[in-house]
Order: C-alpha cells, then structure tokens, then sequence
C-alpha cells in the first residue's frame, strides 16, 4: 500500500537527501517537505519535482506542520549542531527544546493517532523515549533510526578492507548511536562464512574503531552525512510502505528485551506496515550483551539529565 511521508526537517542536508532517495526508490505515494525556512523546502521540493516525470508518479510539495495530519509516516531530521565550546549536554537540551517543539507542532495539527514516528535526529535514541513519553503515543508506531546508519557503515567498511561484496555482508551494529554501540561479530557472515574466521582480532577492532568515528570523519571532511543516511532512511520506511518486514536494528522502548527496560535503543526488530511488528532476541556473546546493558545505563542517564 502506498504512503505518505512527511519530513520534518525537509530543507536540511538530511531531509533533503532522505527526500531523494524516497524520490529515486518509487515506492511511497506523497513525500512532504517541512522546514521553518519554508523557502527552502519550497525549493528543495520544486527541484525533486523538476525530476519527478523520470523516476516515479509522487505527489512532492513543502507543507506546514498543520498540513501533515494525514501523514502514515512522520519523518522527524531537525536539530542543530554543536557550537563552538558547547557541551554535549548543552546540545542534546537544546535539541530537545527544538524536538519538543516539532511534537507539539505534530499534535496541535491533528496528526493521527495511527501515524508512525521515525525519528532521525540526535540523539535519537534519547528522542526515540521522548517522543513515546512526551506524546504518550505507542511505542508499536515510534521508531528511531537508531543504529541502521551504523550498521550500513560497519557492513560497507568490513566489504572494504577484505575486497569482499558489500551486499553479501551481513553484520550488526547494535545498542546506542554513540559512543557506547556494540559490533555483533557473533553472527557477522559473508555469503555464510563467519566473519571471524576472516578478520582477525586487530582487524576487527580497527573496522569497529572506523566505523563508530565515520560520522565525525565525515562531517570534518564535508560538513555533514546525506547520503548513506539518506538510504537509511528509505530502507525503513520502505519496510514500512510495503510491510516486508526486515529485520533492522530501528531503536525502539525496550518492554523486557534482553532484560532492559523503558530505554530506546537498537535490537533486531521486525518493522511492518504497523510499525514494531516484533523482535528478534538473537543469542549474544558475553561481552555484546554487557555492551547492551552499558548503552542501556548511559541512555539512561542522559535521559534523567534532561531538561
């Protein structure tokens, strides 16, 4: 069935690529770009439009929070970066005071209680929580991106040091999109080998090492991701828009899943048409479950230090 998505965020580097890959992909309906700079998002979606007779018969526009109440799928990008000597703790709050905004903005519109969330802004798995508790919408239809970039990065980065075919790798990179995040090599396989039996030890670690510093190394390059983050993105919502159910490590509220609780963070989850259609508890080595439950306690804590 096809969909409607809105992005919220639309003009920005994200949203904008998000845009085009959905544009490219030819599966969603309605694509919806809105930004506070609507300027911008008029002219990103009269460019996506400029192209629309090549690839796909979709409705693109800019649109106003107000304007997205019928949305299936709500696609939340908007944040800022950090200032110069500004903490962490000071960006996530002001993120969170722009994030807030945007549920407001959501709610006061109308939106429908059937619509799910995705959000992709930072940090997401702290406004993954916010966005179930905040709204009290259902954690089924809320979703971060979570560690699906990441996992993308890890795969593409193994394919790369081994001359190995990147779609053929099957890796995880699982828990928080940050600092804590987990490499599952328990189960990483290439074409049914096990990738353990590829990679040494030192190979691992220097892969995982470049893998979680690629979002830094990319924006000290070029500014920012778009691109990578962008197919990301159409590969959830794709799963979404025809409920082919992937198993993807979407961060979602933790209901007793490897003994965790409340916390938004990445599992291999099944996502459907409906949103969170189930999980996939997959047997964990020792060290990858304690590294769970040390994203879980770090999530934690920056969620209590909200203001």
């Amino acid at each position: 069935m096809s969909i409607k998505v809105a992005i919220v965020g639309g003009a920005g580097r994200v949203g904008s690529n998000a845009a085009y890959a959905l544009q490219c992909g030819g599966i969603v309906r309605d694509i919806a770009l809105v930004d506070v700079n609507h300027d911008a998002a008029q002219g990103e979606a009269l460019d996506l439009l400029h192209g629309s007779s090549i690839i796909a018969d979709q409705r693109i526009h800019a649109a106003n929070l107000s304007e997205v109440a019928d949305a299936d799928v709500v696609c939340i990008t908007a944040g800022s970066r950090r200032k110069p000597d500004e903490s962490r703790l000071d960006l996530i709050n002001r993120n969170v005071s722009i994030f807030r905004g945007i549920l407001d903005g959501l709610r006061d519109g109308g939106l429908s209680r059937d619509a799910i969330l995705f959000v992709v802004s930072n940090p997401v798995d702290v406004l993954t929580r916010l966005a179930v508790e905040y709204l009290d919408w259902n954690p089924q239809r809320v979703m971060g991106l979570g560690t699906v970039l990441d996992t993308a990065r890890f795969r593409s980065m193994i394919a790369e040091a081994k001359n190995l075919p990147p779609t053929q790798v099957k890796a995880l990179i699982l828990g928080e999109h940050g600092d804590s995040m987990s490499p599952i090599w328990s189960s990483a396989t290439v074409g049914g080998i096990a990738l353990t039996e590829l990679l040494t030890p030192n190979e691992q670690q220097t892969i995982f090492e470049r893998t979680k510093g690629s979002g830094a190394e990319v924006i000290r390059r070029k500014g920012g991701a778009g691109y990578a983050v962008g197919l990301s993105i159409l590969e959830v919502i794709h799963s979404i828009a025809l409920d082919s159910r992937q198993i993807l490590p979407v961060s979602t509220r933790m209901s007793g899943q490897y003994g965790l609780q409340r916390v938004c963070l990445s599992i291999p989850t099944v996502v459907g048409r409906e949103g969170v259609v189930g999980y996939h508890d997959i047997k964990l080595w020792p060290k990858e479950l304690a590294g769970l439950q040390r994203s879980s306690q770090s999530l934690d804590q920056t969620f209590a230090q909200l203001k």
